[in-house]
């Protein structure tokens, strides 16, 4: 199935301020009619699984923000109820809503979900991710989105959560630096073996990587597991969290909020990947609906 693209730059060429700790999750209070139009363009593209944008939503980060915990679960149900609206008015038959659970350095907003090693223990992540997934799952999903995940270890925090919700499909997939490890260092192949622990999780893969890490990674993440593969990465840029920019990898200085659209997906291998066990597949940070429906023109070849 394919996988939308970045809902953040979506919003953001689509004029939206995104700037801020909150980032996407301003947008689900201040302009919500933008979440369902961002989503419905996915869907319009091609997608036929749409990610919600309560990647950054919590209540660490509303509070920090000055706003409460019953801000933030409203928010994480309404992450929900926007893109089942968007889902609706699309028209479209058999398109699924995943809920984002994003990892806890996405709310530090330094960069953490492109490093892990938080200096927490095994019980705050269990903390942390079990008041978020609670709330998400009783707003009714069809599955959770795990996504962006630099650590093995904040995955076996994940995974011991999720023995409570057994009924609920998830996906698990990590951020990585190369083509054999997590950002925390640990073997893809040792991530892979942790996802696959809880019964709910349905496939696992990679995720925000740069495609040309994407083939290293299945090839190895196969090895470790039956689960069926998930694949979604950004166009290949390198996010400054201090100028809140995305830049070219080499650092040439080309620093911007976001990319043109319709511009980053040209040459990927999804056929490759198709081959390599993924069978959700789609983009991250940069991708927009014009690379969607790119890449549900090749997809239709596999």
């Amino acid at each position: 199935m394919l996988i939308d693209g970045g809902l953040a730059t979506h919003l953001e060429a689509l004029g939206y301020d995104i700037s801020g700790s909150l980032w996407s999750a301003r947008i689900l209070t201040e302009a919500p009619d933008g979440i369902v139009r961002a989503h419905r363009d996915f869907i319009s593209a091609g997608a036929r699984i749409v990610i919600t944008a309560s990647y950054q939503v919590s209540r660490q980060g509303f509070l920090a923000q000055g706003r409460t915990e019953a801000h933030a679960d409203a928010a994480l149900v309404r992450s929900i109820d926007l893109a089942r609206q968007a889902v609706e008015e699309a028209g479209r038959d058999g398109v699924l809503v995943a809920a984002s659970v994003g990892p806890y350095g996405a709310i530090t907003h330094d960069g953490g979900e492109y490093r892990g090693r938080y200096g927490l223990s095994h019980d705050q992540l269990v903390d942390f991710h079990g008041e978020r997934i609670a709330v998400l799952a009783a707003a009714q999903p069809d599955l959770l989105a795990i996504e962006t995940i630099p650590d093995a270890d904040e995955a076996a925090a994940i995974a011991d959560v999720l023995v409570d919700y057994p009924d609920l499909p998830a996906w698990i997939t990590f951020s990585c630096g190369d083509e054999r490890t997590t950002w925390a260092g640990q073997a893809i192949e040792d991530a892979m073996t942790v996802a696959s622990r809880a019964d709910s999780v349905m496939a696992a893969g990679v995720n925000c990587v740069h495609p040309a890490l994407v083939a290293g990674l299945l090839e190895r993440a196969g090895r470790a597991s039956d689960l069926p593969l998930v694949a979604y990465p950004n166009v290949g840029r390198v996010w400054l969290p201090d100028t809140e920019t995305w830049t070219d990898p080499e650092g040439s200085g080309s620093a911007q909020t976001s990319p043109p659209p319709g511009t980053g997906v040209q040459g990927w291998p999804v056929a490759d990947w198709f081959d390599a066990g993924a069978r959700l597949i789609g983009g991250c940070c940069c991708v927009e609906p014009a690379d969607i429906t790119a890449l549900a023109l090749e997809l239709t070849e596999c």
